[in-house]
């Protein structure tokens, strides 16, 4: 009885150990909380992100991302949930609510059709500096976030670019619930 007791227990410690490391440095799953990122991800949604993606190769436009919130951010969330569309060095600025890289529309298949791509101003956001009234240098090392229901997002529009050194990680899948199973 005391070998299978003591068996039991490190198989347990071993167990415990190994989710702890995953979650730390791996892999970990995180809650859509707001509709910001409708269509893609739902209020709910929970989601995998890879914390080593980004060990291997760079952020690319498009990405998904999961970051800390940026000292501007008013959100009590800890965690945000965003798209990148802007990268290190480049001009982002929008036109009649289309977004511009380097003076050149960026595509983004991603977007839905309708007014809620809107990328405008936005009269509600409290950092003007932001709010791409005209063109925003990204610094090197940062990124510009959007979420893709952008007449509903607060992001990079509000907080500015956000520095690499607070994304967690890019966003894998959904994995909850079930019937909105899908890569990203």
């Amino acid at each position: 009885m005391g070998r299978w007791l003591i068996e039991w227990a490190i198989i347990l410690v071993l167990v415990v150990g190994s989710t702890f490391i995953l979650r730390m440095f791996v892999i970990q799953t995180f809650s859509i909380p707001s509709g910001s990122m409708l269509p893609t991800l739902h209020l709910g949604d929970r989601i995998i992100v890879n914390k080593l993606s980004y060990d291997f190769h760079g952020v690319h436009r498009g990405d998904i991302v999961v970051f800390k919130r940026p000292p501007l951010e008013a959100q009590n969330y800890a965690d945000l949930v965003k798209r990148v569309v802007g990268l290190p060095g480049e001009t982002i600025s929008t036109v009649n609510g289309n977004v511009y890289i380097n003076g050149k529309m960026l595509s983004a298949p991603w977007l839905p059709t309708g007014p809620q791509n809107y990328t405008g101003p936005l009269a509600s956001d409290a950092h003007q500096q932001f709010n791409m009234p005209g063109p925003v240098k990204i610094p090197k090392d940062s990124y510009y976030v959007m979420g893709d229901n952008r007449t509903d997002s607060e992001d990079s529009r509000f907080f500015g670019p956000i520095p690499e050194s607070l994304i967690v990680g890019r966003a894998v899948a959904v994995v909850w619930p079930v019937g909105r199973l899908k890569g990203l």
